[in-house]
């Protein structure tokens, strides 16, 4: 038999589903599926994807999984595939299927733990192509603090028309501007259909490709992998070498923990703020951290974001997409941009099994000037999302201020209330709200939704009415990464805890200010108090059974990441131990 010598069977969790002589009837179900006795005795190697025909986010994963078990099998491993759920923002946005978005990241993170634990896997390849996805599979890994190696499936080609590029943010902006009378059918149909050419994920700086380039900068990808487009034959390249490099870290006994640290989670949120990136990594980074026992919330990361310069010039606050981004040299350029001006702990190790430092010495290209600016001239001294603190939102809120100007990222003005997302966006399509309104969405929350829906529609519509800058938007729950003008999302306590966005009455005057980090409401202790006093507690909701019940009872606070579990802080054992 051809074995690794230095890799030792009888030490790793296959060994309770492949060694020994009372491991003959496992064996023979392993037989049964055309395995050799060379690749039984050797590692089992998880590799998990989020394959799916739910859009094309996830539609390419099947063929790079194919090409990661190439790269295991050269290091002489067993892989071993399994796929989990995904669930699409695009496809659910707009609609109650956008509560099982969120609660869709605790799902892929607790099938693939039990997957690799019911069947005593290794070490894990993770695929995953669109938004929850992605932190759902990096969480999966941190929490078994196995090797690991994470591969994102690629961000779609843009679309053409009228020689400029579109994405789908165009689609839902173009809905706005069709209610409004400004677009006609046919020209509506003609955008939509040439928005999305290819496979791949919104190729914005929206959630999926803020994700990518954040598990690259946290060590969990390998350098540049996130970039390539998910047509590009190129990306069979790095999902080989990622099947590669986990046998690596699996001989080193590198594990998960081992690379997402304080340090690298930091890493990663000067990333994401210096791309302008989604406002959803300040839910996701905590939740990471939540499963490395890490303190790390909500706060914390905005504490990052506010002394991180915007220096990446990416849609929805910017000009260009991911593809331009991998043509510029990547988030290796980047990450090597913040070093220059000494945002980056060099010391993290990485699943090349080098350190951060050692990767970024290996860069050579500079900073273009076009998609990529120095970082010593950026486009804004603090970073593209924001964190705002106030009676309002004493648990904190967040904000994506990439690509406004200084006099556009405060607002002052009465609050105009709606219970949920549907009755905001009738009131758009009708224009009825005013000019300089803040229109308040509540009860959207993590367990108030339950979900935290994205609120696409309605941004998107008030940008296409040409109201983006013109209103503010304040939610307990979230926005996604393609949402333009002062939304303001996060807002904590949700309502169905009682936070003081429970108790917000039409006509009171709500002050958003992203320059002191301050998001308040006109009202004293005193008042707040006497509301509360009042309040008839969180407002009812259909999902009485089923997932969305179970997930609305566990769900914990947004500022710590809406986990569901008490993380490995609370852990009494290691899975790879066992």
């Amino acid at each position: 038999m051809n074995i690794n010598p230095n890799l030792d069977k009888t030490s790793l969790p296959s060994r309770h589903v492949s060694h020994g002589p009372a491991r003959a009837p496992h064996r023979s179900y392993y037989y049964a599926m055309g395995l050799t006795e060379s690749e039984i005795a050797q590692p089992f190697i998880g590799v998990a994807t989020c394959w799916n025909e739910a859009a094309p986010c996830n539609i390419a994963l099947n063929r790079q999984a194919q090409a990661v078990k190439l790269g295991v099998k050269a290091m002489q491993g067993t892989p071993r595939e399994f796929t989990t759920i995904t669930v699409t923002d695009g496809i659910a946005m707009g609609h109650d299927g956008m509560k099982s978005s969120l609660a869709s990241r605790e799902a892929i993170a607790d099938t693939v733990e039990l997957t690799m634990r019911g069947h005593c896997y290794d070490a894990l390849v993770g695929l995953a192509g669109c938004d929850k996805s992605l932190p759902g599979m990096m969480m999966a890994m941190v929490r078994l603090n196995v090797p690991s190696v994470f591969v994102y499936g690629g961000s779609i080609l843009p679309g053409r028309l009228n020689g400029k590029d579109v994405t789908v943010q165009d689609v839902f902006e173009a809905v706005g501007r069709h209610q409004a009378g400004a677009m006609s059918d046919e020209a509506l149909a003609v955008l939509e259909r040439v928005a999305c050419p290819s496979a791949g994920a919104c190729g914005g700086q929206f959630t999926a490709n803020t994700m990518a380039c954040v598990s690259e900068a946290i060590g969990l990808a390998l350098p540049n992998s996130s970039g390539a487009p998910a047509p590009y034959e190129s990306r069979d390249r790095y999902c080989e070498a990622s099947g590669g490099a986990v046998m690596k870290l699996l001989e080193r006994n590198i594990r998960a923990r081992d690379i997402v640290t304080r340090q690298s989670l930091e890493n990663a949120a000067r990333v994401v703020a210096c791309t302008g990136g989604s406002t959803n990594a300040g839910l996701h980074l905590p939740a990471i951290a939540h499963e490395a026992g890490i303190e790390f919330d909500l706060l914390d990361v905005c504490d990052i974001f506010r002394d991180t310069p915007y220096f990446v010039n990416l849609k929805p606050g910017g000009e260009f997409v991911a593809k331009d981004l991998f043509e510029a040299g990547g988030v290796p350029v980047v990450m090597n941009e913040l070093r220059k001006i000494g945002l980056i702990h060099e010391d993290c190790m990485t699943s090349t099994g080098r350190v951060m430092g050692e990767e970024l010495d290996s860069v050579t290209r500079e900073a273009d000037g076009r998609v990529i600016y120095p970082s010593t001239a950026p486009m804004s001294s603090t970073g593209g999302v924001v964190g705002l603190k106030g009676n309002l939102a004493p648990d904190g809120a967040i904000v994506k201020i990439a690509g406004m100007s200084d006099d556009q990222i405060t607002f002052t003005g009465p609050a105009r209330v709606f219970e949920c997302e549907e009755d905001a966006f009738e009131a758009v399509k009708t224009r009825a709200y005013k000019e300089g309104e803040v229109i308040v969405i509540r009860n959207e929350g993590p367990a108030g939704g339950p979900g935290m829906r994205e609120m696409l529609s309605t941004t998107a519509a008030l940008s296409g009415q040409g109201m983006g800058k013109k209103v503010a938007l304040i939610t307990d729950g979230r926005f996604s990464g393609a949402t333009r003008g002062f939304c303001v999302g996060h807002v904590g306590p949700e309502a169905a805890h009682g936070g003081p966005i429970a108790l917000i009455q039409n006509g009171d005057m709500i002050k958003i200010d992203a320059h002191e980090g301050e998001i308040s409401v006109d009202l004293t202790d005193a008042d707040l108090a006497a509301r509360k006093a009042n309040w008839q507690g969180p407002r009812r909701t259909i999902y009485t059974a089923g997932a969305l019940w179970k997930y609305a009872q566990l769900v914990g606070p947004t500022k710590q990441g809406a986990v569901t579990h008490p993380g490995a802080r609370k852990e009494s054992h290691v899975y790879m131990d066992l």
